[in-house]
C-alpha cells in the first residue's frame, strides 16, 4: 500500500527551463535518459543556478507538462521576478493533490522513485481520485545529511 497525502494547494506558478521529451511515453529508459541529460546540461551551463538566485524559496521542481500534444520537462522555481526570456511559466490550478513524499540520492532517483509510486501504486489504489492531466511535478524540498528530501505533486479530482 503506498504512503500518500491529499493536500489542497493554492495556485501556483513555477518558471522552468525546458524540453521536448521525443521518445516514447511508453518508454520508461528513453525517458529517464533524455531527462538526465537535460538536468545535467542545465546545471552544467549555469541556467539553474540563475534560475534558483531568482528563487521565491528553496524549492527545486522537475515538471512533467503536455503542451500542444508534446511531452515536456521542465527544470524550475516559484518566483515573482522576471524569469528569463527562454523560461515557460507553468501555472499549477488551485486544488487538490495528491503528494507522495520520498528521500534519495540524487534528484533523479528521488524523480524516478516519486513517479513510479505516485503513478504506479498510490493513484491506481486512490480509487476515488483521479488525475486528469495538467502539469505534475517533483519537488526537492531540502537536502539533508547527503539525501535530498521531496514529494511529488499530481493535481487530482474526486470522482
Amino acid at each position: 500500500m503506498a504512503n500518500y497525502t491529499v493536500v489542497e494547494k493554492d495556485s501556483f506558478i513555477v518558471a522552468g527551463l525546458g524540453t521536448e521529451l521525443k521518445s516514447a511515453y511508453t518508454d520508461y529508459a528513453g525517458i529517464s535518459k533524455e531527462k538526465s541529460d537535460f538536468w545535467q546540461n542545465v546545471s552544467r551551463d549555469g541556467r539553474l543556478e540563475h534560475l534558483k538566485s531568482i528563487a521565491s524559496n528553496n524549492y527545486i521542481f522537475a515538471v512533467n507538462e503536455a503542451v500542444n500534444g508534446k511531452m515536456m520537462f521542465y527544470a524550475g522555481v516559484m518566483t515573482s521576478a522576471a524569469a528569463p526570456e527562454e523560461a515557460r511559466l507553468i501555472q499549477f490550478p488551485k486544488g487538490e493533490y495528491l503528494v507522495v513524499e520520498g528521500t534519495a540520492a540524487t534528484s533523479e532517483e528521488l524523480a524516478n522513485n516519486l513517479a513510479g509510486v505516485a503513478f504506479g501504486q498510490a493513484l491506481p489504489e486512490a480509487g476515488h481520485l483521479a488525475y486528469v492531466g495538467g502539469p505534475n511535478t517533483t519537488v526537492e524540498l531540502e537536502r539533508r545529511g547527503g539525501q535530498i528530501i521531496g514529494e511529488m505533486w499530481i493535481p487530482v479530482i474526486r470522482k
